[in-house]
């Protein structure tokens, strides 16, 4: 007879290998990290002896349930911000917190809650990306647990590096470490190529193939993410990313949810691990991906939980149930993804798709001992029948659940036993959790309190300047007139022009704040009528200081003026207004010398609301003696343009409208 380390009697085995052979009652032997042997108890007891047997009192023993995609740190942002469009969650809440707050002590204490939750969920092995990775592959395997973890790449800074160059220099130390560690593999995570440059990606797929290790990213989690690859590159983003030569390494890709079946093809000839998010992409409305066309194609497809702030747990029996729901009502065939499938895209096909298969996934010799018990003798499971030998399967996946799991083991070492976790102290972690909901919650409260706070956590640039303007506004009746006198006037020196149709939509808000948000898109038309570009732009603009002059006003304010990089209806659902003004008008726009004193002389047609033609002329001054001096020219100005200075309002031109159109609103 044969000795092993241990042996786990009197179970009911789901190997979950090829064949999908089971054993009732099995039995299963372990030598070191490695299993020796799993088949009838008989045999095993016949063939192997050990000083420890573990009578599993004919519990459920299979390999440990594999999370192919999480962000394990964000269990301390679980519950931050919900119910939010995906870019305005991601861009508006977590990458501002995450900004501010992520350290290597936070990714610690977040990965320590989060291997606490998986262990108890039958978890035994995850895919991460995030940032500091070193510190959660460090904390993960000093818990015991194996994973496959991937840095974090982007565009612009992290909190863990300034650059992609650093991040990438830090990605090439972090590999060099980990490589050929017994439960962490590491990885590099180029974010989603809408976050990454093509650059970015070619040498993150670059650095995966010289170490040869796993490239964990984000692909058509959403429409929007599809509609804009296509617009900006002329493709869907999986042939965007071939083109890269990302699909040269060993992918990861999260999602997929919004590929076709030649995206679905070209991931199966280039061996692409999938990771299906059920919960997370209910729950940010991405979408059901065509997980049931995926694997009848062939391809790897796991299951992920994705981060604990977008789903927001840790429970992979609840997302295997789902997955089997969401197949069978998308197709409208309810024999689509049965139990049995989903449980292997929980154990073995997750392997595969992790490109861990080899070391995990099965219980067979040869493979890790990861693996898990599961007590069906609960209420909410019984009674059970033995009819049917799929049973068994439909009973794990559609009526058991994650407090079912009484043991995990990994690597051969127990992390729970008994429902006892062995490595960690729930309590002190509950406690320290709190400490950083405390400080967030104060870090948000103060932000929402400030529009400019806001606006520049989005960390877009943004460039404040302080505006003293002389300004003068006329209604007039005859614009074409105007327009004709300034472009012949003998002492009207034309320096610029400009044509536009402008849209502008104003955010108000109500006291203290008193400031206004203006998104502005300016569609430059050229003497043909044809819009050649398009620019949009934010301007915060704060409370006007206003000192008189006769006829003409002295204007005071603070404004701060960003590129606006994303979508109205995202600043819209991001500040949320207490009230909304929209305006449409085409503009002319000279800028002009008369007189010595340059002005900008704008003739603005209000299309929406109706309220007619205006003559603007402003300066900008630094001084009373300057603001009387050019108001006088301005006046005269005025005049030459054949304008009556008298209608010419110290009210301000931007105030002037809000208050009609809400006039007329109301």
């Amino acid at each position: 007879m044969q000795t092993a380390d241990l042996i786990l009697k009197n179970a009911i085995v789901l190997t979950m290998d090829d064949a999908f052979r089971t054993y009732e009652p099995g039995a299963l032997a372990i030598r070191g990290d490695t299993i020796l042997a799993v088949g009838p108890e008989n045999e095993i007891l016949t063939q192997y002896t050990s000083l420890q047997a573990i009578d599993c009192q004919g519990k459920v023993l299979l390999p440990g349930l594999i999370n192919a995609h999480t962000h394990v740190p964000m269990t301390l942002l679980r519950g931050l911000a919900d119910d939010l469009r995906l870019d305005v969650w991601l861009l508006g809440y977590m990458m501002p917190v995450e900004r501010e707050f992520v350290s290597p002590d936070f990714v610690r204490l977040g990965t320590q809650i989060a291997c606490a939750e998986m262990i108890r969920s039958g978890i035994t092995a995850f895919a991460d990306m995030y940032y500091f990775e070193d510190e959660i592959a460090r904390t993960t395997a000093d818990i015991g647990m194996r994973a496959v973890c991937a840095e974090t790449v982007l565009k612009f800074p992290t909190p863990d590096a300034q650059s992609f160059e650093e991040a990438l220099a830090y990605t090439r130390e972090f590999i060099q470490h980990w490589k050929g560690h017994p439960l962490i593999i590491p990885a590099i995570g180029p974010h989603a190529p809408y976050t990454c440059t093509a650059e970015m990606l070619q040498a993150a797929a670059e650095l995966a193939m010289e170490f040869d290790v796993p490239l964990h990213i984000h692909v058509s989690e959403t429409q929007q993410e599809v509609e804009t690859m296509r617009l900006e590159q002329g493709m869907p983003v999986v042939p965007y990313i071939k083109k890269q030569n990302v699909l040269q390494a060993k992918v990861i890709a999260a999602h997929c949810v919004h590929i076709d079946e030649g995206e679905i093809r070209t991931l199966v000839h280039h061996n692409t691990g999938v990771a299906h998010n059920p919960s997370s992409n209910l729950k940010l409305a991405s979408g059901i991906a065509p997980v049931k066309r995926m694997l009848e194609l062939g391809v790897n497809v796991g299951i992920g939980t994705d981060g604990p702030a977008s789903n927001n747990d840790l429970d992979l029996f609840e997302e295997m149930r789902l997955a089997s729901f969401l197949a069978k009502g998308a197709s409208g065939d309810p024999t689509a993804l049965p139990a049995r499938q989903a449980l292997a895209m929980a154990t073995r096909l997750g392997a595969k798709a992790l490109h861990i298969g080899h070391l995990v996934g099965s219980l067979e010799p040869g493979k890790r001992a990861d693996l898990i018990l599961v007590d069906l003798r609960a209420l909410h499971n019984s009674p059970r029948f033995h009819r049917d030998p799929q049973g068994i399967y439909a009973q794990l996946v559609y009526a058991a659940k994650s407090t079912d799991v009484t043991d995990v083991m990994v690597n051969g070492r127990w992390l729970m036993r008994d429902r006892e976790l062995l490595r960690l102290n729930e309590a002190d972690l509950i406690r320290a959790s709190l400490d950083y909901a405390r400080r967030i919650d104060a870090f948000l409260i103060q932000r929402e309190q400030s529009l400019l706070s806001k606006l520049l956590a989005l960390g877009e640039e943004t460039a404040e300047e302080e505006s003293f303007e002389v300004q003068a506004k006329v209604l007039v009746e005859d614009p074409l007139a105007i327009r004709q006198t300034i472009e012949s006037h003998p002492e009207i020196e034309i320096l610029r022009r400009r044509h536009y149709q402008e849209y502008d939509t104003y955010f108000l808000f109500s006291p203290p704040e008193n400031s206004r948000l203006r998104f502005r898109e300016d569609h430059f038309v050229e003497e043909d009528g044809r819009v050649s570009r398009v620019r949009t732009r934010l301007t915060l603009i704060g409370p006007s200081r206003e000192g008189q002059f006769p006829k003409q006003v002295l204007l005071s304010r603070s404004r701060y003026l960003a590129t606006a990089t994303h979508s109205l209806r995202f600043y819209r659902e991001y500040f949320k207004p207490q009230q909304i003004v929209e305006i449409e008008k085409e503009r002319y726009r000279y800028l002009v010398r008369f007189q010595g004193t340059e002005f900008f002389v704008n003739v603005d047609s209000v299309k929406h609301p109706p309220l007619g033609t205006f003559l603007e002329v402003k300066s900008r001054t630094w001084s009373r003696k300057d603001a009387e001096q050019k108001s006088q020219r301005m006046i005269d100005l005025i005049q030459q343009l054949g304008a009556s200075p008298e209608n010419a309002t110290s009210q301000d031109y931007i105030e002037m409208i809000l208050e009609s159109n809400l006039s007329l609103q109301s």
